[in-house]
Order: C-alpha cells, then structure tokens, then sequence
C-alpha cells in the first residue's frame, strides 16, 4: 500500500454484492457511532409523538449516510463470486 492510498474501512463482501464488517478502528467507530445514532433516533420517536413522515425520513437519511460513508471508505462494490 503506498503511502497516498487510504485505507479500506469496509471490504467487499466474498459472495454476494456490498461489504463487510469494518476492518479498521476507524470504520468500527462510525458502526458504532452510525448504531446509537439510529437507537437514539428510534428510542426518541418512541418518547415524543413526531407526525409520521418523521421516522422514516430520519430512517432514510440514516441508510443513505451508511451507503456514502461506505461508497467512499469501502472496496468498490460490485457482485462477487468467492474468487
């Protein structure tokens, strides 16, 4: 790995389309930071009564935060066969 290159967060997954689990700390932080974010999010719609575009709007933004995070900080995602 050259010294311009940075590292992966997220491999591809062996079989299959998408990626793995993290294999640096800095992808377990945003996991876990990406994780109570969502609880937190979902334990406070459960608190307060939001109108109901709320929660899956605040569900969408989460999922495409992952997605970006992934797109830029992952191996390219393409179908993989196990090779």
């Amino acid at each position: 790995m050259n010294d311009s290159e940075q590292p992966v967060w997220f491999p591809a997954m062996k079989y299959g389309w998408g990626w793995g689990f993290p294999v640096t700390w800095q992808g377990w932080l945003f996991l876990f930071v990406w994780v109570v974010a969502l609880f937190g999010g979902v334990t406070l719609n459960q608190v307060r009564s939001f109108p109901g575009y709320v929660f899956p709007g605040f569900l969408v933004v989460m999922i495409l935060i992952l997605l970006a995070v992934c797109l830029t900080k992952g191996e390219k995602p393409a179908w993989r066969w196990g090779n």
